[in-house]
């Protein structure tokens, strides 16, 4: 498309130049424009020389003309080379093709062929140089840090490797500088041709004598397809053998009666590559009940706590709390809750607190102006919602095209659902995010925000979730903020999985709601997990009133809801009892709101007060109680919330309170409480609190071993615990335009370097010297052509002028 004339004047020599854009593939222009001040001086002087009365009178006025035309012709082309005439245009030149084949030679490739020497060789005979380097070996894979040190901008790497990290950067992490470097990763897609299988046990570190401990023992394998012998042992004792699948699992349910450390191991029968992860030591350690004081009335909560703790039941709070790991208040009054300044040094040093609402508690309690206030996660009197950033993320996909108006509908009723209080943006996507809508206040601007969806147009393009997010997270600039994203979720999950974990590292959660016919939750679930947040049907949206509602858009249901998902609290609660009442709360910025009553009030908020939990427990029913949450399956939200209070028991013990699940080559660490910086063979120890010392050690052999008379677990190598490809190496393939190869298309590879050395340039062609060769050219011409008149004697004058 043209442009207007650009003039550009370089300071140094003041030299006048001129360019026009005739296309946007093509600019032309001059380097210099003084030479043009000589051609109307040129042309003068060849009009008075050719064209004035008294010259050469034979001549015609037509011959007379023509050669002025002529000269002046020439001294134009003369002119405009002295000038200095350019083009500038974008070109496909051919590069110089090369391969980067980044290796993978750690442990957990033992079970693949050897691929790379025969692929190098392959590219190279195609005509296409190789450089190689190993980016892993042995027990460590560093393969996002090795990704990353092999990435050049514009440069592409093909990777032969499994993609599992045991150090160092993620793939996520070095998907990100990838893209920042517009850098290309491929990979060669591997098939195992030895199978393996290793056992794992996931488990508490500590549990309490007496209660049910569950452990989850489990099977990771690669190119195993027969069914595998397990034996778990407890103390020494078997508690089960079984034959499972190789990539299958179960779990065990112990209850034990004596305090101090217990033992756990897993093994299997399996004629793989290795031995070393065909047995798992896991150590739990036992601890008495912990001690809970409870104050408040003759409730049903008081008999339902004996049954999982040593509950003291006091009229008041006293002033030494020393030896409770938590306090759990039922409808007190601030008046009758005892010596909460002592209440608020046990929270503050580490201790938990539950607040279990009623008549007499909360706004009817007196809390707002007491010193318990501060320590809890809600503020005192009527939710009225807070002011949050949120970005309407809209899928206008070609695959989301016969939905469209399903799309704008719910994106409609999601916007009904959020609090005038809030800041609300609009991104549309499909494989281009658009801006819809700038981040502005709800209140005064929803009907125009509306009327901006309503417009919205399907476009052809794919579905590209992690380029919407991208969008938003651009509309969001620095603050922090929440993504709705409305999307049927037909789109590479890993890509978009990649994309949603970043955004979860800045502090950004994407909260996904499946519109459409054909809903791909799995890909929707995932990518709401990865930044922290939750998915939702289309049936569902009336739960972010839960969220981002408040006084102006009000929560209706039928039971207890779960509003945040998958939290210590919550994880795989399935709530019936609606309790009827709930004191007028709202859940301070900062706290996790956890549990919303069947009105959208909040139930149970919890969050971190000093070293300490609390937890504010707000529901309950007619008679003051917990009612119908103490009954299964119910029962087990009080449970969890007075858990999360009590915290890790270990942290009241003294000597060697904890140690990290142990792997063979790397360094542990280990928690000591005491006065005096304690003294063991191959551990340091530093000093970290007043009472507290780190200490690190490495082990080189698995088992079970003890330090300083506590006993812990050993295991193999993190190499041999994960096996088959990491689905995140896929992710990083699509975010980056790479391709998966097999390991016998070399040839492939050799064809995608060189088309990726062919690369648009923008190139700058000088043609002074053709303006030049013109008019030299066309000098000559003119005088050779009078010659040959004279010569056929076609005119007498000497000019050779007819």
């Amino acid at each position: 498309m043209a442009g207007p004339l650009a003039w550009a004047v370089p300071a140094a020599d003041a030299v006048a130049s001129v360019s026009y854009t005739v296309s946007e593939n093509l600019t032309v222009g001059l380097e210099r424009l003084w030479p043009l001040a000589a051609l109307p001086v040129v042309a003068a002087l060849l009009a008075v020389l050719v064209l004035r009365e008294g010259g050469d009178r034979s001549a015609s006025t037509r011959s007379r003309r023509l050669l002025f035309a002529s000269r002046v012709l020439v001294a134009a082309l003369l002119v405009v080379g002295a000038a200095g005439p350019y083009t500038v245009q974008d070109r496909e030149t051919p590069g110089e093709p090369r391969v980067t084949m980044l290796t993978d030679e750690s442990a957990s490739m033992g079970v693949y062929p050897n691929a790379t020497g025969e692929l190098v060789a392959d590219v190279e005979d195609a005509g296409v140089p190789v450089s190689s380097a190993t980016i892993a070996a042995g027990r460590e894979s560093r393969v996002g840090d090795g990704i990353v040190a092999n990435l050049r901008e514009n440069g592409t790497v093909v990777v032969v490797s499994d993609g599992q990290v045991t150090d160092g950067r993620s793939i996520a992490g070095a998907t990100e500088t990838a893209r920042n470097l517009n850098a290309t990763v491929s990979v060669v897609d591997l098939s195992a041709d030895e199978g393996e299988t290793a056992v794992s046990v996931v488990g508490p570190e500590t549990a309490t004598v007496g209660l049910e401990t569950t452990f989850s023992i489990s099977l990771e394998s690669v190119g195993a397809d027969q069914r595998v012998p397990v034996s778990v042992t407890v103390d020494g004792e078997v508690v089960r053998n079984d034959t499972i699948d190789p990539d299958g699992g179960f779990t065990i349910t112990e209850t034990f009666e004596e305090e101090g450390p217990h033992r756990v191991t897993a093994r299997i029968e399996s004629d793989d590559v290795y031995d070393r992860n065909d047995v798992f030591y896991r150590t739990v350690r036992v601890v008495e009940k912990p001690d809970v004081l409870y104050v408040g009335g003759r409730y049903p909560l008081r008999e339902y706590l004996d049954s999982l703790y040593n509950v003291t039941e006091r009229e008041t709070v006293p002033s030494d709390l020393e030896d409770y790991s938590a306090v759990v208040l039922q409808d007190r009054s601030a008046g009758s809750v005892g010596n909460t300044s002592a209440l608020q040094d046990h929270v503050v040093d580490g201790g938990g607190l539950v607040v279990v609402g009623g008549d007499d508690a909360y706004e009817s309690g007196g809390y707002e102006e007491s010193p318990l206030a501060p320590m809890l996660p809600v503020r005192i009197g009527n939710a009225t919602g807070g002011t949050a950033n949120i970005v309407l993320l809209v899928d206008i996909s070609g695959s989301a095209a016969e939905g469209l108006s399903t799309q704008k509908a719910v994106a409609l009723d999601v916007l009904s659902q959020l609090d005038d209080q809030n800041r609300v943006g609009v991104v549309a996507f499909n494989n281009k995010a658009y801006r819809v809508a700038n981040l502005q206040g709800l209140s005064g601007n929803r009907e125009v925000i509306a009327d901006r969806i309503r417009r919205l147009a399907t476009g052809r393009g794919g579905t590209h979730i992690d380029i919407g997010l991208q969008g938003s997270r651009d509309l969001l600039g620095e603050r922090d903020g929440t993504v709705i994203l409305l999307s049927d979720g037909v789109d590479d999950a890993d890509r978009a999985a990649v994309a949603a974990s970043q955004l979860g590292e800045r502090g950004i959660r994407v909260i996904t709601v499946g519109t459409g016919d054909n809903v791909k939750e799995e890909t929707l679930r995932r990518v709401a997990s990865e930044s922290d947040g939750t998915y939702f049907s289309s049936e569902e949206t009336e739960r972010l009133r839960l969220l981002f509602g408040g006084g102006s858009r009000e929560y209706e249901g039928e039971n207890l809801t779960v509003v945040t998902r998958n939290t210590f609290i919550t994880s795989g609660l399935s709530l019936t009892a609606s309790p009827g009442q709930a004191n007028q709360v709202a859940v301070k910025s900062g706290a996790d709101y956890q549990v919303a009553t069947s009105d959208g009030t909040p139930a149970v908020t919890s969050w971190r007060f000093g070293l300490g939990r609390v937890v504010a427990v707000t529901a309950y029913d007619d008679g003051g109680g917990l009612g119908p949450v103490l009954e299964e399956p119910d029962s087990l939200l009080v449970t969890r919330s007075v858990n999360y209070a009590v915290g890790d028991p270990r942290e009241r013990l003294t000597g060697v309170t904890s140690v990290e699940n142990v792997r063979v080559g790397r360094t542990a660490t280990l928690t000591y409480r005491g006065e005096t910086r304690p003294s063991a063979p191959g551990v340091s120890f530093r000093r970290v609190s007043e009472d507290r010392f780190r200490g690190e050690f490495t082990a080189e052999e698995a088992g079970y071993s003890d330090v300083l008379d506590t006993e812990y677990a050993v295991n193999y190598p993190r190499e041999y615990a994960q096996f088959g490809p990491n689905p995140r190496l896929s992710g990083m393939v699509a975010a980056t335009d790479g391709q998966v190869f097999t390991a016998d298309e070399g040839e492939a590879i050799a064809r995608l370097a060189r088309d990726q050395a062919t690369r648009v340039r923008t190139i700058r062609d000088r043609w002074a010297w053709l303006a030049i060769a013109l008019g030299l050219l066309l000098f000559v011409a003119e005088v050779v052509a009078r010659r040959v008149q004279v010569y056929r004697g076609r005119t007498s004058l000497e000019s050779g002028l007819p």
